[in-house]
């Protein structure tokens, strides 16, 4: 019994020493995903803390494409026939991608929630405001009319990027982003336009704004300048369609 007993004071110290080293290590993983930010910031308003999330995020952005850039200068000093044949056809690709920023003539769509959402006697306070499908119709009838390239919220949109919503707010790649949503769109404006009036899923959501006060604005733009995507850009899956 004495020798147990032993034992046990002598482990003692060790499970200290464990403790303490996994509330350190929880610490430091607590600082590094926080980022020197409190994880709970309190106090402001939803409409702030979405600014502030993604200022933030679009300042890593900016870094990344920095940092890209310069991996582009070095791997360009590097020389080779079968390298330079690769490096020509990724160019060559980029412009489909969205890899390359864009200027040109083109149309900007605006939509907002009516002002007076949820305030009408006997109308549902959802056909008051703009939906996922709304701005999807959109940025597809752009597509279909012609567009060369198209951001919302001024980012770039390219053939993996989901929009969705998430209570009154859209999410694109990850950032959250509220009313008034800001389409552009380069290319034919003839084309654009008339996809647009077409359309049958924008044609109702014009209906709509023009019945229950949603906002609906179509500018023509003799400049649109569109920025290169720059978000990482990666498959998780894909299948070989049947020929």
């Amino acid at each position: 019994m004495a020798k147990h007993g032993t034992h046990a004071r002598q482990q003692a110290p060790l499970v200290v020493l464990l403790i303490f080293v996994i509330t350190g290590f929880l610490f430091v993983a607590a600082s590094v995903s926080a980022d020197g930010t409190d994880l709970r910031p309190a106090g402001g308003d939803i409409a702030s803390l979405l600014q502030e999330r993604s200022q933030r995020i679009d300042a890593r952005r900016t870094e990344a494409t920095l940092l890209r850039s310069e991996i582009d200068d070095l791997s360009s000093s590097v020389s080779g026939s079968s390298l330079d044949k690769l490096r020509k056809r990724v160019r060559a690709l980029e412009p489909a991608t969205g890899l390359t920023p864009v200027r040109g003539p083109g149309v900007r769509v605006t939509l907002t929630d009516a002002p007076d959402a949820g305030d009408l006697s006997g109308v549902d306070p959802n056909w008051q405001v703009v939906h996922q499908q709304d701005i999807q119709a959109y940025v597809n009838a752009l597509w279909a009319g012609g567009a060369e390239a198209i951001s919302l919220q001024g980012q770039r949109l390219i053939a993996t990027t989901g929009i969705r919503c998430v209570g009154n707010v859209v999410i694109l790649d990850g950032v959250p982003y509220s009313p008034p949503y800001v389409i552009e769109a380069v290319g034919d404006q003839a084309g654009m336009n008339s996809a647009m009036i077409t359309s049958p899923d924008t044609a109702s959501y014009a209906a709509y704004a023009q019945r229950y006060n949603l906002g609906l604005d179509i500018e023509q733009l003799d400049s649109v300048g569109i920025k290169a995507y720059a978000n990482p850009i990666a498959l998780s899956h894909a299948t070989v369609p049947a020929s």
